[in-house]
């Protein structure tokens, strides 16, 4: 009888021990577990940290490099642009003769910006009321672009619509219009649009239509130039369609109405 006592103290013993064992080795499980959980999220923190400053960096890095490349072309010129390059490269051969803006005949400047960007003295690189009117009609071509935003895309950008391309227009254009004149913005946009395939620049597109030099235009040649921009490779100066000579007779008047009014004197 004692035997069996003693055995089944040793067995309850035994039970004992094994619970007790099993509840200390919960408690650890469950720690490990946990440790490596938090090894885990510190890990991840830490490279998350690493991205997050890498990326502020870099935006420093684009941020400098475009003020840089701003301040650049307002004194030099940007003869190698990204749409220049790439037509130069499909077709052979292009023609473009950089000319400061005194070398255009007075109607030129005017021809172009009263057909492109009518408000250009009035505005800091966005025409508001433009914009609004472009969200209102999706025929417009233009959307609401200003002559400035204009110049950014041509100079520093690609010709695609992205989204990225034109938050990046939209940052070009306020460091444009903080660094350059407005009379500066003129003058590279009348030597880096397209007027022709393969035609940049106004001097070029003078001599290619009208075999006239850029200082001798006229102002029905000025605004047959500026008529063609929405649609330069589809539209011609030297052979106007009856809707490009009503556009031009437009411009025409436009041009004399900025002038009279003094929406032309920032750039002349």
């Amino acid at each position: 009888m004692s035997t069996k006592r003693s055995s089944l103290n040793s067995m309850s013993a035994e039970i004992d021990d094994v619970k007790a064992t099993k509840e200390i080795r919960k408690p650890r499980e469950k720690g490990r577990v946990a440790l490596a959980a938090d090894r885990f999220q510190r890990r991840w923190s830490r490279g998350f940290r690493w991205v997050l400053r890498k990326l502020f960096y870099l935006s420093i890095i684009l941020v400098v490099l475009s003020f840089l490349l701003v301040i650049l072309f307002r004194f030099a010129n940007p003869y190698l642009t990204y749409y220049y390059v790439a037509e130069r490269t499909r077709l052979g051969e292009v023609s473009r003769d950089w000319t400061p803006i005194s070398g255009f005949s007075p109607e030129v400047a005017r021809s172009v910006v009263a057909a492109e960007d009518a408000m250009f003295c009035n505005h800091f690189g966005f025409d508001i009321a433009a914009i609004k009117s472009a969200l209102k009609d999706n025929k417009r071509r233009r959307g609401g672009s200003t002559l400035s935003q204009q110049v950014a895309k041509n100079v520093f950008l690609w010709q695609e619509r992205t989204w990225v391309r034109k938050g990046l227009e939209a940052w070009f254009t306020l460091l444009i219009e903080l660094v350059w004149s407005k009379q500066r913005i003129v003058e590279v946009y009348l030597n880096v649009a397209e007027f022709d395939e393969g035609i940049f620049g106004v001097a070029s597109a003078g001599r290619h239509y009208f075999n006239v030099e850029p200082d001798k235009l006229s102002a029905l040649q000025a605004a047959r130039l500026a008529a063609v921009l929405p649609s330069p490779k589809k539209r011609s100066a030297s052979m106007p369609t009856a809707q490009l000579r009503k556009r031009s007779r437009q411009i025409i008047s436009g041009a004399a109405t900025i002038d009279q009014d003094g929406r032309a004197d920032c750039f002349q």
